[in-house]
């Protein structure tokens, strides 16, 4: 008996230490649809520190974004999967931005600050921020391979999770990931 009281308490141990596990593991269970397509890192991994610039010019980090909960998107003017997905993004931001989420979008590589501003007009855009990373130092340096791509960062800034490709990103499937992973924090 005193056995399985150790094991007991032992593992409520475990599951309180780790809490991000279970969120993980609760929004991987939560992916369907395009959401399938993210691929869930096994620890949260570190963040770039490389900077990147405001649409004005303004230097940035993801550092000043720490405590809440990102969906950090890469994408380029010349890219037709990113003019598909942009609108949803700018849908998850209508609905979900606020004190503990936001939509970051900074587009990587030459795209410039005119074309960028007729894309998103085009597009109808406007609640979504115009960050460039113009010689995609921070693209680079997350191992952005192609575009688009979205990271999932934890308001800790860390990456729990990177979805290479286009995604409906104001479905269902995204609203159950982003709550599963949002859990512990509320």
């Amino acid at each position: 008996m005193k056995r399985l009281g150790s094991a007991l308490l032992y593992t409520a141990l475990l599951a309180l230490a780790n809490p991000a596990v279970a969120d993980v593991d609760a929004a991987r269970a939560a992916a369907t649809g395009d959401m399938k397509k993210l691929v869930f890192h096994a620890a949260p991994k570190p963040v770039s520190d490389a900077g990147f610039i405001s649409f004005e010019g303004d230097p940035l980090t993801l550092s000043e974004w720490e405590g809440k909960w990102l969906v950090l998107n890469f994408w380029a003017t010349w890219c037709a999967p990113c003019r598909k997905e942009m609108p949803m993004l700018a849908d998850l931001q209508a609905e979900r931005g606020g004190e503990g989420f936001e939509v970051l979008t900074i587009a990587t590589s030459r795209n410039p600050p005119a074309k960028m501003k007729a894309f998103f007009d085009e597009i109808g855009v406007e609640n979504l921020p115009l960050h460039r990373d113009p010689n995609s130092a921070m693209a680079r340096q997350l191992g952005v391979l192609g575009l688009p791509v979205t990271l999932i960062i934890s308001p800790e800034g860390e990456e729990v999770a990177r979805l290479t490709g286009d995604a409906d990103w104001s479905s269902d499937a995204t609203r159950a990931v982003l709550d599963a992973l949002a859990g512990a924090e509320g």
